[in-house]
Order: structure tokens, then C-alpha cells, then sequence
């Protein structure tokens, strides 16, 4: 059982009163860290090191214990220097906060500096600051000023790291100090959700159904209504959680008038257990075709460090594409590929494939063609050679999730959802399971990992390499020839005039 409140059991805490009570009383019931967990948690160290060069003269306190890391925060105190992860204790006793930098200033006063990882504040860093200022100047410290350490995502790297130019310091001070005075009933709350002898269980409405946190299989609520799914409902926002709130827990049960055109579809495909099928917006979407159809799909990494010169944190970097060409109707697909697994930046062979593979003429499909039309803007403005034909195809793009976002076909399997991965398996019975791969997020871990190694995780053996490959060519190979026989069944679907 941890022996404080840390800042991130607060942060934590107020998002999820239920997390914080398994995390204190019972942490076996809490889903452990998996691989990506661990590499946004290798990047967030990361970054908090290349913070600390911001600050010359810096001493990092190691020690983990809280005791030991208290004792000597306060003899490091004295000396008047930046100071990294020093810890300090409320007088209540049972807060404790080690702050990412403590930076001196005048004659004894200190900023404290918090290091995110985002782009951007938001709310939950505010309250971590104001959990720290209070922990802080409890200690005895008096505090002049506090401040958000973001990263820069307009920072383009060339040559070294930047760091002056990776980060962006914002004053919190005001924002913080609005929130402060709440600090201590939050603190109190809090404490008293630990001390509870049983497991907080979520009520209807409760703030957890606005967090990914995973609990809906072990939650009294949903145990006791096991046919919910009002979550599901398409783009229902705050809707779903009011209907949640008075009592309804199933599409089919909300009443008529309070849904949207798309939604009383979904509710009426919901109530049958059938599809919903618009054979003639199927077909006229499918009548704009032109051959041949080149489908085509991306896959990505991003770093919060750039890794090349001429990219920016966070930017999706294309490392890979499949495509899938069909030249005239009922032709058997031609496969092309690209993976390129040597420790370089990818994007210039990357480009130079795909202009060979595209070809000049006809449709490119892809799901959700913002995101491929995206990243081709920024290979050409980085590779300029590539200008011209990247301008051509970005006309020539279809995107195959039209006719279900527009709701030509819903299935009640597709829970709501109009992305690949819920419309394949409703649609033609294909699904992911059982692939090494099965989702974009792994795909791009299984990338970094092998081509950067221990950077990110691990260090891959040359099998490994081949392993690796294997299973990127056929997750990425499974979305483009999806899109086939997503093709192929609305073209049923127009042809037989029903479901």
C-alpha cells in the first residue's frame, strides 16, 4: 500500500475515485502497464532529461524512498541551485510531492517547473501544479511563480536536439492559484475514498463513463444491466451520458424524437438485430468509381522527439503501405508493399515507391482519407521532388468509409462505430484476431522497437527482425484487402436491392 498521496495519485484520483481505491487497497485488480503503456512511459522520461539541460547547474535527487528523498531535498534546499525530483511533505502528513524542477530565484524564493510530455496545457495539469504548490509551500517553501514545461510541436529538429527550442515554458500561476483554495476538501475527499473499507462503484452518470479506464466488466452497473449499450450510441457525447443518467441503458429503449437522423437508424438496426441497408446510396457512391482502384493504406510512428531532421513532435511519420490494385470489375486485386526496416528516415523511399506503385490514373481508396491525404502534404513539403504527383493524387482519392458514415450501411455488430476495424468483421465476417498485429498502435511500437532498438524498448535480433516484418506486412496487407471485400459486398449489397 503506497505510504502518500502523490501528485499522481491526485491527478488520478479526481478523473477516477475507484482507480485511486484499487490503486491504495487492492492494485492486482488494476490492469497492468503494457508495451505501449511502457513507451509512453519511456518518452515522458525522456523528456524530462532533456528538460533538465534547460537548467545548468541542476542536481537530480535519486533516492526513491520518500523519507530518504525528503531528508535530502532539504539539505539541497539551502545551497540555492536547481533542484530535480525533490520531495516535500505537507504538515498534514499523508501529501507528498517531488517536483520536476525547482528553479531558485531572488534571494530565497523558488519557480516550480512541471515537465509534460502534451503540447498543450490541460486541466489535469493545472491541478497536479496546484496539488505540488500546496505540498510546497506547506514544506515551508516559498514559491514566486509556476509554470508548464510543454513541448513545442512547431519545433522542426536539424542537426542536434534543440532543447531550447523543443520546450515552451507557459506561466500557470493564476490558473493555478484559482484552483488552490479547492486543494484541500479534494485532499480530504480523497483521502477518505482510500480509507473506505469497500470499493467504490460507479453510479449512473458518474464521471468515469469520460475516461478510457476500462472498468465496464467489473462494475456493479453494468453487471447488472449486462445488455447495455448505450455507450454505443454514434457520436451520442453528452447525450448518452444523460439518457445513462435517467435510467436507460440500451439504444433500443430511448424514446422516440430524441435522436438524430443516423442515431434512429442505429437504434432501428438495434432493435431488429439486422442491418440497415441503403442500396441506393450504395450505388450511386459506388457509380463514381473509376478503375483502376488502388487501395491504400498507411502506417505511422510518432516520437514526442523528432528522430529525422525536418520533423516535428508528434508528427506521423510514414514508415509503410500496403496497396491493393483492382484494374477493371471483378479483376483479381495486384498486391505492392513497402517496409523498410533500415535504421534511417523512411520517408524518402517510402515516397518514391508509392509514386511508382500509384500509377497515374484512377481512384485511390483509403478509410478515412484525411489521414492518408495528410501525410502525403507533408512528404511533399519536405521532399519537394515529389510535389507534383502528390498534388495529382490527392484528387484522385475516394474514401470507402462515405457510405457508412453516412449510414447507406449500419450493422448493430459495428457498436457504433463507422472505422475499419468495427465495419470489416460486421460486414464480411474478417476480423484481427489471432494476428501478432492487430491494431496501428502496435504496429508502430513493433516498428520503433526494431528499427531504433533500445531506445524504445528493446533491441531486436536479426529472427526478430524477419518476425517483425512478417507480421507488419500482413496486419497492414489485412486493412487494404478489407477494403476489397468491403468493395465487393457493397457492390452485393447495390446489385440485390436489400440486406
Amino acid at each position: 500500500m503506497p505510504e502518500f498521496l502523490t501528485k499522481s495519485h491526485y491527478s488520478q484520483g479526481l478523473a477516477c475515485r475507484k482507480w485511486l481505491w484499487l490503486a491504495f487497497n487492492q492494485p492486482d485488480r488494476l490492469t497492468g502497464a503494457d508495451e505501449k503503456d511502457l513507451h509512453r512511459f519511456n518518452e515522458g522520461h525522456r523528456i524530462g532529461e532533456l528538460a533538465r539541460q534547460r537548467f545548468p547547474g541542476g542536481v537530480l535527487i535519486e533516492e526513491k524512498d520518500p523519507k530518504a528523498n525528503l531528508q535530502r531535498s532539504q539539505e539541497l534546499v539551502r545551497k540555492r541551485v536547481p533542484l530535480f525530483e525533490a520531495g516535500f511533505l505537507h504538515p498534514d502528513g499523508k501529501s507528498y510531492a517531488k517536483a520536476d524542477v525547482l528553479r531558485p530565484v531572488g534571494k530565497d524564493q523558488w519557480d516550480l517547473v512541471e515537465v509534460k510530455s502534451s503540447g498543450s496545457v490541460k486541466e489535469e495539469h493545472l491541478h497536479d501544479v496546484a496539488f505540488q504548490l500546496r505540498c510546497y509551500t506547506g514544506a515551508g517553501l516559498k514559491v514566486r511563480k509556476c509554470s508548464l514545461l510543454l513541448v513545442n510541436t512547431a519545433y522542426v529538429r536539424s542537426g542536434d536536439v534543440d532543447v531550447s527550442a523543443l520546450f515552451q515554458e507557459v506561466d500557470v500561476t493564476a490558473d493555478v492559484s484559482a484552483l488552490t483554495p479547492k486543494v484541500p476538501a479534494y485532499v480530504k475527499d480523497l483521502l477518505a475514498v482510500i480509507g473506505r473499507e469497500s470499493c467504490p462503484e460507479f453510479g449512473k452518470g458518474d464521471p468515469f463513463h469520460k475516461d478510457d479506464l476500462g472498468f465496464h466488466e467489473d462494475d456493479s452497473l453494468w453487471s447488472e444491466h449486462p445488455g447495455s449499450d448505450i455507450l454505443d450510441l454514434y457520436r451520442g457525447g453528452q447525450k448518452k451520458l444523460d439518457l445513462l443518467e435517467s435510467g436507460i441503458y440500451k439504444i433500443q429503449d430511448i424514446p422516440q424524437g430524441d435522436l438524430n437522423a443516423k442515431q434512429t437508424l442505429q437504434q432501428e438496426a438495434h432493435l431488429t438485430g439486422k442491418p440497415k441497408v441503403d442500396p441506393k446510396k450504395i450505388a450511386a457512391f459506388l457509380a463514381k468509381l473509376e478503375y483502376p482502384l488502388h487501395f491504400l493504406d498507411f502506417e505511422t510512428f510518432q516520437t514526442v522527439v523528432p528522430l529525422f531532421d525536418g520533423a516535428r513532435p508528434y508528427q506521423q511519420v510514414p514508415f509503410q503501405y500496403s496497396l491493393h490494385v483492382v484494374e477493371k470489375p471483378g479483376e483479381r486485386p495486384r498486391h505492392h508493399s513497402y517496409l523498410s526496416l533500415a535504421p534511417e528516415d523512411p520517408r524518402s523511399g517510402f515516397a518514391a515507391a508509392l509514386r511508382k506503385d500509384l500509377g497515374p490514373r484512377g481512384n485511390i481508396i483509403a478509410w478515412n482519407i484525411s489521414f492518408e491525404k495528410g501525410r502525403l502534404k507533408e512528404l511533399a513539403a519536405f521532399l519537394p521532388e515529389h510535389t507534383a504527383w502528390t498534388q495529382l493524387a490527392d484528387g484522385r482519392f475516394v474514401d470507402l468509409m462515405q457510405p457508412f458514415a453516412d449510414f447507406a450501411y449500419y450493422h448493430p455488430k459495428q457498436g457504433g462505430s463507422v472505422s475499419l476495424k468495427a465495419v470489416l468483421p460486421a460486414l464480411t465476417g474478417v476480423d484481427y484476431q489471432g494476428l501478432e498485429i492487430s491494431d496501428g498502435g502496435m504496429a508502430s511500437l513493433a516498428y520503433l522497437q526494431t528499427v531504433w532498438g533500445a531506445e524504445f524498448g528493446s533491441s531486436a535480433t536479426e529472427s526478430e527482425a524477419k518476425s517483425t516484418r512478417l507480421a507488419l506486412e500482413k496486419y497492414c496487407g489485412q486493412d487494404t484487402e478489407g477494403m476489397v471485400l468491403i468493395l465487393e459486398k457493397l457492390e452485393e449489397l447495390a446489385a440485390n436491392g436489400k440486406g
